[in-house]
């Protein structure tokens, strides 16, 4: 069912258990989505990773309507708690700590977001060059502000929103270049300019190498539904590529690996029982199923890009910090 097609109204609930049986958070409490009740109590032990969603058989947008619970609940304690709970991850995505605008450009702009310049420091940068080089693209280095609006933060997150949309009209541009599927879709529906995907503009000017030979891919979250990134991904590889389908997230969804670390360890339990190559084309992915023992893992651009980097879980942070001072 088409994602503007869903309602958010949990009395539609049908008990039917299908997302029960598809959630692993639902099904280690026994719960459909339509049992608000007790679900406002778990709204954070949810990975918002849109599962319950996409298989229910009466259009109920799940995930919508834990984001509401969420909000609630920051709007009823004027944030108390989650400034308490959440703090380090409000301490530096509120107003993002590592902010570099300095060579943001006219018209197109490389939007690398947080997690993928953590993770694979030399890729970023043979691309960010790349860009500059043959298309006079410039770079900026912000968090596109879902961390905050997943914590159910909206009136920072509405902030947060302004203040990119005004960095980039202020600076001319008329195009954002996205390399983490989470920014595509959160900042696309949101901002007034085109935001694109890597691999739609790496095919546009013709960069990037068809090395990819098909296999088998992890698909994150946001992409699970209308596939656009792996359409475009599949134009660099000379196979199809085969899916993962029994593998709900990757454990960073939604924050809630905070609240439920044992289920966000069984998702990289499941992938490691896979002994082939497993590609992916999030760095949130790929970082954190690593960082849990999935060595197989590799995200698809550092071969398009023939730099062969394995994701850098030990110096995450401080590459992260880097990207301030670039």
């Amino acid at each position: 069912m088409c994602q503007n097609e869903r309602v958010k109204d949990a009395d539609k609930c049908i008990h039917c258990h299908v997302c029960q049986e598809n959630c692993s958070f639902l099904k280690k409490y026994g719960l459909d989505i339509g049992d608000t009740e007790k679900l406002n109590k778990l709204a954070y032990h949810c990975f918002l990773c849109g599962k319950c969603s996409e298989v229910c058989p009466v259009g109920i947008d799940g995930q919508g309507i834990i984001m509401d619970m969420r909000r609630a609940s920051v709007a009823s304690d004027e944030g108390a708690r989650v400034n308490k709970e959440y703090k380090r991850t409000i301490s530096e995505k509120k107003e993002y700590s590592y902010r570099n605008y300095r060579h943001v450009t006219e018209k197109s702009v490389l939007f690398p977001g947080c997690n993928f310049p953590s993770v694979y420091p030399k890729t970023t940068k043979v691309l960010v060059e790349l860009f500059e080089k043959e298309a006079g693209i410039g770079v900026v280095y912000d968090c596109c502000g879902k961390p905050i609006a997943d914590i159910g933060m909206e009136v920072e997150e509405e902030r947060i929103m302004q203040g990119i949309q005004k960095r980039m009209d202020d600076a001319g541009v008329t195009e954002v270049i996205t390399m983490c599927p989470n920014c595509y879709a959160f900042l696309k529906p949101r901002l007034t300019i085109r935001v694109v995907n890597i691999y739609q503009k790496l095919k546009e000017l013709h960069l990037g190498e068809k090395c990819l030979t098909g296999g088998t891919m992890f698909r994150p979250c946001p992409d699970r539904e209308k596939g656009e990134w792996l359409t475009d991904i599949e134009a660099f590889s000379d196979a199809e590529f085969q899916t993962l389908e029994d593998i709900q997230c990757c454990g960073l969804g939604g924050q809630g690996c905070a609240k439920e670390p044992e289920i966000a360890k069984s998702f990289a339990e499941t992938v490691k029982k896979y002994p082939q190559t497993i590609y992916t084309y999030c760095g949130s992915c790929a970082g954190n199923l690593t960082r849990n023992g999935c060595k197989q893992v590799r995200h698809v651009l550092p071969e398009i890009l023939g730099t062969k980097e394995k994701p850098d879980t030990i110096k995450s942070l401080i590459n992260r910090m880097r990207t301030k001072y670039l």
